[in-house]
């Protein structure tokens, strides 16, 4: 304003000047309050999404741990760790936002924003002077806790980026003002803000511990699919051509691995004959004593340097003549609906041509084998029938358990867990297929979820990504694991409902 004597019309003017910047200060307080209403909104829905998602994530990861146990074992009890600790905290911290809203009755089922402007009752709570009140310690003492329940949790180095952000998050280090002045962490972030100002920070640390809960499993679901497919996960398993020989016959078989492959060959194995060429362990001794007669030996493996035994043992029956029939399916221990299984028929010393079996769903005969196709029901009677050298004629039943077709295993650009960049997950297909499973059954996804950590789940229709899904990888940083969860399929060509198919990860590198 310019000094000196002042005409009436002048001074005038400079009042209505003034007067115009006291209300244009005032519209601009209302809209900085309006904006941290608005954005406590965006965080307390965050929050509630985040609550839903995540519990079911950790439901995932416990139908995961029940079936496949191991290592999924492991990420459970740590997920549930992180859970009871995030829990305590964020129900500890919904009650100091019910301290900050004492006393603002809402308007029209909102709050009030633009009158939430004084700090009356945190500043009366928390603050005594220079230091804290009682309750002002507790909010310390309750952060504190919280991160040592985590850092607990999180005693593995592969979770230790998402400690690293807990403790940068919730430094309780005194913080520098703009003078340099070094101010209590309380009183730099809370002391004389306005009362939805502190809200919206409240709201804020819920989501920080949500985040991390989230982050939390899914690394323990990627990480724990990784795991199984070390060679300590495989099953090794005695097969032998049939189940009762006579005295002094040769007994031959052969010792596999449940999940063969080609290239899986020992480093040396006891208990049977090594096959240099296909890594096969066979059996190739004498029948002893007619009764129960066991086998076992033990592979050896070498992974990342270290040995890993894995023992096998199995029995069988030496008879003096035929009186049962082995009956006994050609490539697993059950029979599936739907598809048609191979059973080999056989009675001990007899020719195939003087058996015959029968079966509800049963078709072929030669040679000793037959398909089997059941239908409904949990159980399937075989009679088999022979007619022995001397003429006469014994029979025998034998049930077998009927299962639907087992779950499949999810994959992503064909692989369990798959590595490489976001641009190449936004451009691959999620699959699924009945891994060691030697029947031709093709599986089709209909849909999937993307959990991109930090992002909200998102479900997804087909086997590709849509937009959403697109936009989401986007924001994922090098060594984020994306989880691909509740993959949903059908079978071609087979009227049968589709267990869910395990979880898939891909690493952004």
């Amino acid at each position: 304003m310019a000094g000196g004597k002042l005409t009436p019309r002048q001074k005038m003017i400079n009042l209505m000047y003034l007067v115009f910047i006291a209300m244009l200060a005032m519209n601009m307080s209302k809209e900085v309050l309006s904006a941290f209403g608005l954005m406590n909104e965006r965080f307390e829905e965050s929050n509630k999404s985040a609550v839903s998602n995540n519990q079911q994530m950790l439901g995932a990861l416990d139908a995961k741990a029940t079936e496949a146990k191991g290592e999924f074992e492991k990420a459970a009890v740590t997920a549930h760790q992180v859970e009871a600790a995030t829990k305590k905290f964020y129900d500890f911290v919904a009650t100091l936002k019910a301290e900050v809203l004492k006393g603002v009755e809402p308007e029209d089922g909102k709050l009030p924003y633009e009158s939430m402007d004084k700090a009356d009752n945190l500043n009366n709570s928390w603050f005594t002077g220079e230091g804290y009140t009682k309750r002002g310690n507790e909010v310390i003492a309750a952060i504190e806790t919280y991160k040592a329940e985590m850092k607990k949790a999180l005693s593995s180095k592969k979770y230790e980026p998402i400690l690293n952000e807990i403790n940068s998050k919730f430094d309780l280090s005194d913080v520098s003002n703009k003078e340099g002045i070094k101010i209590k962490f309380l009183d730099y972030h809370f002391k004389g803000f306005p009362a939805i100002a502190s809200l919206a920070k409240l709201s804020a640390w819920q989501n920080d511990a949500k985040k991390a809960e989230s982050d939390v499993i899914s690394v323990a679901l990627g990480k724990a699919a990784v795991e199984t497919a070390s060679y300590s996960k495989y099953q090794a398993i005695v097969v032998l051509d049939k189940n009762a020989y006579f005295s002094g016959e040769k007994v031959t078989g052969k010792v596999v691995l449940g999940r063969y492959d080609e290239n899986t060959k020992p480093e040396k194995v006891t208990g049977a004959v090594l096959d240099p060429a296909t890594g096969q362990a066979k059996i190739n001794l004498t029948a002893g004593a007619v009764g129960e007669q066991k086998i076992a030996g033990e592979f050896t493996f070498i992974e990342d340097g270290k040995t890993i035994p894995l023992k096998f043992n199995g029995t069988y029956v030496v008879v003096p003549r035929p009186n049962s029939a082995t009956i006994s399916a050609d490539k697993m221990n059950v029979v599936y609906r739907g598809v048609d299984n191979p059973i080999t028929v056989t009675f001990p010393g007899v020719a195939n041509d003087k058996v015959r079996a029968v079966a509800p769903g049963m078709s072929g005969g030669a040679n000793g084998k037959y398909n089997l196709k059941p239908g409904s029901g949990t159980e399937v009677v075989i009679t088999a029938s022979a007619t022995l050298p001397d003429g006469t004629t014994v029979s025998d039943k034998k049930p077998f358990r009927i299962k639907n077709l087992p779950a499949p295993t999810g994959k992503v650009r064909g692989e369990v867990a798959a590595k490489g960049s976001a641009s190449n997950l936004e451009s691959v297909s999620v699959s699924a297929d009945l891994e060691d499973f030697d029947f031709p059954v093709t599986v089709n996804v209909t849909q999937f979820t993307i959990k991109v950590p930090g992002q909200p789940t998102i479900v997804v229709n087909g086997n590709r990504m849509d937009g959403r899904a697109r936009s989401a990888i986007k924001t994922a940083k090098r060594g984020d694991v994306i989880v691909i969860n509740n993959i949903k399929a059908s079978f071609s060509g087979i009227q049968q409902a589709v267990k869910p198919a395990s979880a898939c990860t891909f690493e952004i590198q």
